[in-house]
This record gives structure tokens, C-alpha cells and sequence, in this order.
């Protein structure tokens, strides 16, 4: 079973940029995983926010470990990717940002579905992040795409 703390333990082995810039997750569960990154100087951009990359990092790893935990609980080899990605920023981001994902059932039945009929699909997912405030700094879709290994 995928945990937060199997999460942040993958990111330091496989994503190390994202562990340093302070990406963290903090829930995940069938419909929705939830990653917190705090602006500090390793993460910021000259205009004294946080990176916009920083920003992809956690918003993507939200989406992403909702995919490895439906693989996983699939029992089955399938591949995933980003194929594409859109960002919007509404506000500057400081201090404590919170990227939350809701899409599990949709890459759930995704999965399921590669399984059953061996074809790729693709799959919209959308991660939102506020501050603490609750104010939406910035808003990331992720185009996954998954298949069915041979």
C-alpha cells in the first residue's frame, strides 16, 4: 500500500530535486492526494515567490502517486507518462502552498481499463494549490497516459 512516507521516501531516492525544493506529501487515498511545499530560498524565483518548477513538482507528484497507487493495487505492469501539461498562476505564492488532487476515481477506471483491454489510455488530471489563505495561487492539468506492458 502507497503512504505518504513511502511517497516522500520515493522522492528522495528517485526525485531529489523535488525532495530538496521541500515537496512533501501528506495524504493520499483513493480519491485524492494532497502535497505541501513551503516557499523558502532554495525554491524562490527573483520576484521573491516560489518557482514556478517548484510549483510543477508538487502539483505533478499529487496527480502522479494517485497513478502508482492504482498501478500498484492493479497487479499488473502498466507504464505511465506525462504526455502534456497546463498551468495557470493567479497569485504569487509564499509561504506554505497545498496542491490537492481529486481525480482518483477517473485514473482508477483509466487503469482498469488498460488492463482489461491491453490498450493505452489517457486520462486529465487536475491539481489545485492554495495557500494558507485558501487563496488559489495556481492551477496544473497533467495529460497521463497509461498502458499495459507486454
Amino acid at each position: 500500500m502507497i503512504t505518504p512516507k513511502k511517497i516522500n521516501a520515493f522522492t528522495f531516492l528517485k526525485l531529489p530535486s523535488a525532495w530538496w525544493a521541500g515537496v512533501r506529501c501528506k495524504t493520499i487515498s483513493e480519491e485524492s492526494c494532497t502535497v505541501k511545499v513551503r516557499h523558502k530560498w532554495f525554491n524562490q524565483n527573483p520576484f521573491k515567490s516560489m518557482y514556478f518548477a517548484t510549483q510543477a513538482m508538487a502539483a505533478e507528484l499529487s496527480t502522479g502517486a494517485l497513478v502508482m497507487s492504482f498501478i500498484q493495487k492493479s497487479d499488473a505492469r502498466v507504464s505511465m507518462l506525462v504526455a502534456r501539461n497546463e498551468a495557470t498562476f493567479t497569485k504569487k505564492a509564499t509561504g506554505i502552498i497545498t496542491f490537492t488532487c481529486n481525480d482518483g476515481k477517473a485514473i482508477q477506471q483509466a487503469i482498469e481499463k488498460t488492463v482489461a483491454t491491453g490498450e493505452g489510455q489517457t486520462v486529465w488530471m487536475e491539481s489545485r494549490g492554495v495557500n494558507q489563505d485558501g487563496v488559489e495561487v495556481s492551477q496544473f492539468r497533467f495529460e497521463w497516459t497509461v498502458k499495459k506492458k507486454a
